[in-house]
C-alpha cells in the first residue's frame, strides 16, 4: 500500500510503502498527486519511504513507477529514498546516474535527515 505524506510543502510529494504495493495505489494514490503538483510547479521533490512491514511490489506497480518517473523526467529536482530494503537500495543505486535529479538513500533511522534534505531551500 502507499500513502500520501502530508506534511511536507507542496513542492515535496511524501509518500510510505507498507506491505504489498500495488499497480492500483500507484493508480489512486500516486500518479493522480504527481499530476496535481506538477500543474502548480515546474520542479518537484521526492520523499519515498519504504516502511520496515514492506513485503514488495507487483511487477505492474514497478512499471507504474517506471513510468512515472520518465514521463515527467526533467521535472524532478530531489529524490530522497529511505528504506533498508538491500534490493531497493542496489536498484536505485544502479540507475540513479540516468536521473536529472539529485538522489540518494536513507536508512529508515535516517528519516528525519531525509526529510529535511528533500525540503530544504538549497
Amino acid at each position: 500500500m502507499i500513502e500520501k505524506l502530508e506534511t511536507f510543502p507542496d513542492n515535496v510529494l511524501a509518500f510510505v510503502c507498507t506491505g504489498r504495493v500495488t499497480k492500483a495505489d500507484y493508480e489512486m494514490i500516486l500518479v493522480p498527486a504527481v499530476l496535481d503538483a506538477l500543474k502548480a510547479h515546474g520542479k518537484l521533490r521526492l520523499y519515498y519511504e519504504i516502511a520496515p512491514d514492506f513485503t514488495g511490489i507487483d511487477h505492474a506497480a514497478m512499471w507504474e513507477d517506471i513510468k512515472v518517473g520518465m514521463e515527467h523526467f526533467n521535472r524532478w529536482e530531489r529524490i530522497a529514498v529511505v528504506t533498508d530494503v538491500e534490493w531497493i537500495k542496489h536498484t536505485i543505486r544502479a540507475f540513479s546516474f540516468l536521473m536529472p535529479a539529485s538522489v540518494k538513500i536513507f536508512s529508515i533511522t535516517d528519516a528525519a535527515q531525509a526529510r529535511s534534505w528533500a525540503t530544504a531551500n538549497n
